[in-house]
């Protein structure tokens, strides 16, 4: 039983490109079998509203700042082009929200105008000298501490913002882990891994198993279950259509060997 993918990007969103269509993605998760697609576009602020957590913070701008708004009704008129075109594949709105707990009062706003039907939280950056800055960037001069700064922030994340159903890529710094990703050690941070399944258990939410990052071991999803996880949710994190539903075998593996099966329907996310 092949799961949805809830976490695909197209051209809508800043860091992807324009000849990565919805209809492309669509066409691809049909030939895979996938019963749902979720196009979560990137939804990130480089100016913020003043009752944003952020700006209390005292953070100024971001670095780099490459990020640009969604064009909401270009995305949607393709959303509903694609709905029509594929009728027997359910195609799922949705935001993949960035440090959605320092722009509460902006992410509110934007869903309030335009509402979706899943909302993924991310954290990709993290505040050094009054910016925000990619965690690539702060890797090299300390990998270790900002890992465990990273992994801090996001129960920090899930603790104070309550608007996302998903968190995704909980281990987006190995990504881009110093000598690659071969050298990360993923036992040496289970006590914060811990922290932040216990803290998204609490809250009834979902664990993102993205197979565009390193894929999650299967350690790391038993920790999730271990400490009272409920729910897993599969994503690509596709940036082209090729990527779609890329290693979900191997990722359904993972996820079941940690205790997980799927959910109440095809459509579901998979549940302990």
């Amino acid at each position: 039983m092949r799961p949805p993918d809830n976490h695909v990007h197209t051209r809508w969103s800043w860091d992807t490109p324009d000849s990565s269509t919805m209809r492309q993605a669509c066409e691809r998760a049909v030939r895979l079998g996938l019963p749902s697609i979720a196009f979560t576009e990137h939804l990130d602020f480089t100016v913020w509203h003043e009752d944003d957590a952020a700006t209390s913070q005292g953070l100024v701008d971001r670095h780099p700042a490459h990020q640009l708004p969604i064009d909401v009704e270009g995305y949607a008129a393709e959303l509903e082009e694609c709905r029509d075109r594929f009728p027997d594949l359910r195609i799922l709105s949705g935001v993949e929200t960035g440090e959605p707990h320092l722009f509460a009062a902006s992410v509110t706003a934007h869903l309030r105008r335009t509402p979706v039907d899943r909302v993924l939280g991310s954290l990709h950056s993290l505040s050094l000298d009054g910016r925000l800055v990619g965690v690539g960037r702060l890797l090299y001069a300390d990998p270790a501490g900002t890992m465990r700064r990273y992994l801090a922030e996001v129960v920090t994340m899930i603790e104070t913002s309550d608007v996302f159903q998903v968190l995704a890529h909980v281990d987006f710094p190995r990504r881009y882990w110093p000598g690659g990703t071969h050298r990360y050690v993923e036992k040496t941070y289970e006590e914060e891994y811990r922290a932040v399944f216990r803290a998204l258990a609490g809250t009834g939410r979902a664990l993102e198993v993205n197979t565009s990052s390193p894929l999650a071991s299967v350690d790391q999803v038993r920790w999730f279950h271990e400490e009272g996880g409920e729910a897993v949710s599969f994503g690509s994190d596709a940036h082209q259509p090729t990527a779609v539903g890329q290693h979900f075998d191997v990722a359904v593996d993972v996820v079941e060997a940690a205790g997980f099966r799927p959910g109440r329907d095809r459509f579901d996310f998979w549940r302990r």
